[in-house]
């Protein structure tokens, strides 16, 4: 069982700790120090928060200042699967409320914008540039179909970016090329389009194998992924194994280091961190790092409605 220091004791320093350095900055060191972990990192506990709130099933998240913003599915009737494919889909689109939550340090809801429309309520992983926070929401099924936003977090007003035909489950933008990318349902396919000074996006209609190209990692599926710096992005995710032929499930997480050009993952750990009750990895929905004083700090969420913001510092010698 992993043993956490008060959540409530000095809280305010634990969040501050980290280096207080521009959005570019510290995505910089982050990539800089990321290559530095291997699979026998240290992994500090240093404090647990928990969310005030309601918080349905998490997908996306970023920290800016001392504020997080949470992307959130809300589902209201669970989708259903098909005896067999109709119209090209497994599973009916089901309903729900896509949710982009911003929360101060202590785990208060502070806002909650609502994203989406009619069967398109799933956001995805988030990013945010400097400026905007990029936020796509899709049908809760495969190869359906996004829209992906804009978000002021100032004000937490949306700007529609542009739709797509594919369930787009996460996206970055990346700032030293003008590109968005995105990952599709299980992150099998990895897609890159380009946008014009003014941020609109140039090549949205054209075929989507046109813009896409297949992940080459397998051993998990992205649930939330960051731009750093050098056209590199961070992506977490996780998969389900089996011990032997008939043996229990369990699911492993682990975080990758894609470079945007080759579309490949260049360093791969594993993140051997669960729940207090062994059932969920630390990867299962949204994270955030940042550069920490020793080294690296990671921020999870990985339980749905009653959530935990879980903080850990990876020690980097």
């Amino acid at each position: 069982m992993t043993i956490f220091r008060s959540a409530t004791i000095g809280l305010l320093s634990l969040i501050a700790s980290s280096l207080t350095l521009d959005a570019a900055g510290a995505n910089e060191i982050v990539a800089e120090r990321f290559p530095r972990l291997t699979k026998g990192t240290e992994w500090q506990p240093v404090a647990r928060i928990p969310m005030a709130f309601p918080t349905h099933h998490p997908q996306g998240m970023y920290k800016i200042g001392d504020e997080f913003f949470v992307s959130s599915v809300e589902i209201t009737v669970p989708t259903k699967r098909f005896p067999a494919l109709q119209d090209g889909y497994d599973r009916d689109t089901g309903q729900g409320v896509g949710h982009l939550y911003k929360v101060d340090k202590n785990g208060k809801l502070l806002h909650d914008l609502k994203l989406g429309e009619g069967a398109m309520y799933h956001p995805g992983g988030i990013d945010y540039d400097g400026r905007w926070l990029w936020v796509p929401v899709a049908e809760y099924r495969p190869n359906s179909r996004s829209v992906i936003y804009r978000v002021d977090p100032a004000t937490m007003q949306a700007v529609e970016a542009f739709r797509f035909p594919d369930h787009v489950g996460g996206i970055v933008h990346n700032k030293d090329d003008r590109t968005l990318h995105g990952v599709s349902w299980g992150s099998r396919r990895l897609y890159r389009w380009t946008m014009d000074a003014q941020l609109q996006v140039t090549d949205a209609n054209k075929p989507p194998e046109q813009l896409r190209t297949l992940n080459k990692s397998h051993y998990i599926d992205y649930q939330d992924c960051h731009y750093l710096a050098r056209r590199q992005m961070l992506c977490s995710g996780l998969n389900a194994y089996q011990i032997g032929k008939d043996g229990p499930a369990f699911r492993f997480g682990g975080i990758d280091l894609v470079d945007l050009q080759s579309n490949t993952a260049i360093h791969q750990i594993p993140v051997a961190l669960w729940t207090d009750d062994g059932k969920l990895p630390m990867t299962q929905n949204p994270f955030f790092i940042e550069p920490g004083d020793k080294g690296l700090r990671a921020y999870f969420m990985p339980e749905d409605d009653k959530s935990t913001l879980y903080i850990f510092d990876a020690v980097i010698p």
